[in-house]
């Protein structure tokens, strides 16, 4: 049992206040009644365990919630191979290059392509 409290009657969403996409998804999931648990990853520091389990919950190794893409990744960070404690660290210390939104609902899982993938959850 991991450390994220989900419900079956609420969705929990993971995500960056600086992000236009979790904008939009919040957005569309209040016009369609939706209740949102909102988790602004900016606002609320994630621990280490809270990143391992959304990475379980997505199915992807931990190194695939980084967004290597970001420009503040790009700015501070080179590609290389690193440990999974590594990959939580630079997280932690810099949420902005978490992928994101992630909505949490009972037991599925989804990282929000587009703002009306929070409906499949």
């Amino acid at each position: 049992m991991g450390v994220i409290g989900t419900a079956d009657s609420l969705i929990t969403l993971y995500y960056s206040s600086k992000s236009v996409r979790a904008k939009q998804t919040l957005a569309y999931a209040k016009s369609e009644g939706l209740p949102i648990n909102e988790v602004d990853i900016l606002k609320s520091e994630l621990t280490g365990t809270q990143i391992a389990e959304l990475a379980e919950r997505l199915k992807i190794k931990i190194e695939d919630l980084v967004n290597q893409e970001h420009p503040s990744y790009k700015k501070h960070f080179e590609h290389h191979d690193f440990s999974s404690n590594d990959w939580i660290k630079m997280i932690r210390h810099n949420p902005v290059i978490m992928k994101q939104p992630i909505a949490l609902k009972g037991d599925k899982t989804i990282l929000v392509e587009t703002p009306t993938d929070i409906i499949k959850i």
